[in-house]
C-alpha cells in the first residue's frame, strides 16, 4: 500500500487537486446582451464543440451583467469571453496581453437600428440629422455598457445635436438588453429606442416583434463590434500553441457541419473571421469621449 501523506499534505491535497483541475478547465462566458434562454441554448453547444476540437473540458459560466463580465476577465475567473466592442476594449485595457481571437463576419461593419412605436407618430428619417425628432420622447438604450445599444448610438445622437438630457424626463432609460428594448418599445412603455441589427432581425423573423407596432426609423453607419477575447496565459496553462488552436477552431466553424451550423445560426453569422485589435481603436476613442473609458 502507498505510504500515507503527512497530515499537512492531506489537508492541502483537495485544494491542490482543485487547482490542477481549474488549470485544465477552459471557462467561457459572454456579455448578457440577450435573454438568458437564448444564451443558455447557444453557449453550452459552443462549449461542447470547443471541448471536442481542443481536447479539454470547457464550461460556460453565465454572468449577471456587462460589468461583471469585464471584472471576471480582469480577475482571471474567465478564460474566453464574447464581448461587445466597448467591453472588449475595457477588458483589454485592464488585462494587458489579452488576445482578440475572432469576430463574426457581420462584426466588421455592424449597425444599430433606431426603432419607434408606431403609435408614437415617429416616422422613418432620411438622415442622421433627423434624429432630432427624438427630443422630448421617451427613449431607451440597452445596457449602459453596450456598444450597439448605447455607445455608438449615443455618439450618433450627439453628432445630430441630441443630448441625453433632451429626452422626456431629462434622461434616457436603460433596458439592460436588446430583447428588452424591443419589448419596451413595442409595448409603448418607451416611444423609441435603439437595438443591434442581429437581435432585431432575429426577433422579427421569429415573430416576437410585431412590425405593425414597432418599426425601424434609422440605421447607423457601420462600426466594428463583437469579438472573442482570450486570457494571455492560455498557452502556459494548456500547452504551447493552444491560443492559435483556439482561434483556428472558430475560424474553421462551417455551416456544412450540422452542429457547427446550429452554433453559427444562433450567433447570426455565416462564419467567424480574424479581428485585428486596431479595428477597435475608434471604439476606444468614442468610449473616452463619452466617459465610458477613462
Amino acid at each position: 500500500m502507498p505510504a500515507a501523506l503527512p497530515p499537512q499534505l492531506q489537508q492541502a491535497a483537495p485544494q491542490l487537486a482543485g487547482a490542477q483541475a481549474q488549470q485544465k478547465l477552459l471557462r467561457i462566458s459572454a456579455i448578457p446582451d440577450q435573454k438568458p434562454e437564448t444564451l443558455n441554448r447557444l453557449y453550452p453547444l459552443l462549449a461542447n464543440e470547443l471541448s471536442r476540437s481542443l481536447g479539454v473540458p470547457v464550461k460556460y459560466v453565465p454572468v449577471t451583467d456587462y460589468t461583471a463580465a469585464v471584472s471576471a476577465f480582469r480577475r482571471g475567473d474567465l478564460d474566453l469571453v464574447w464581448f461587445g466592442a466597448l467591453t472588449g476594449v475595457q477588458a483589454r485595457l485592464q488585462k494587458p496581453g489579452a488576445k482578440v481571437i475572432a469576430q463574426r463576419d457581420i462584426d466588421a461593419s455592424f449597425q444599430s437600428f433606431f426603432i419607434a412605436n408606431t403609435a408614437s407618430g415617429i416616422k422613418p428619417i432620411a438622415n442622421q440629422k433627423g434624429l432630432s425628432v427624438l427630443k422630448g420622447k421617451r427613449f431607451t438604450f440597452g445596457s449602459e455598457s453596450s456598444t450597439s445599444g448605447r455607445l455608438m448610438p449615443q455618439y450618433f445622437l450627439g453628432q445630430a445635436g441630441v443630448r441625453l438630457t433632451d429626452f422626456a424626463g431629462g434622461a434616457p432609460g436603460f433596458s439592460s438588453s436588446h430583447d428588452a428594448t424591443i419589448a419596451l418599445v413595442q409595448s409603448g412603455a418607451y416611444q423609441a429606442g435603439v437595438v443591434n441589427e442581429e437581435v432585431w432581425q432575429s426577433s422579427l423573423s421569429s415573430g416576437k416583434t410585431d412590425p405593425k407596432k414597432v418599426i425601424v426609423i434609422w440605421r447607423t453607419p457601420g462600426y466594428a463590434n463583437y469579438h472573442w477575447l482570450a486570457q494571455p496565459n492560455l498557452d502556459q496553462r494548456f500547452g504551447k500553441g493552444f491560443t492559435t488552436r483556439l482561434q483556428s477552431t472558430f475560424l474553421n466553424l462551417r455551416a456544412s457541419n450540422p452542429k457547427q451550423a446550429q452554433i453559427l445560426d444562433l450567433f447570426g453569422a455565416k462564419r467567424f473571421i480574424p479581428a485585428p485589435p486596431r479595428l477597435y481603436d475608434s471604439i476606444e476613442k468614442v468610449g473616452r469621449e463619452i466617459g465610458k473609458i477613462r
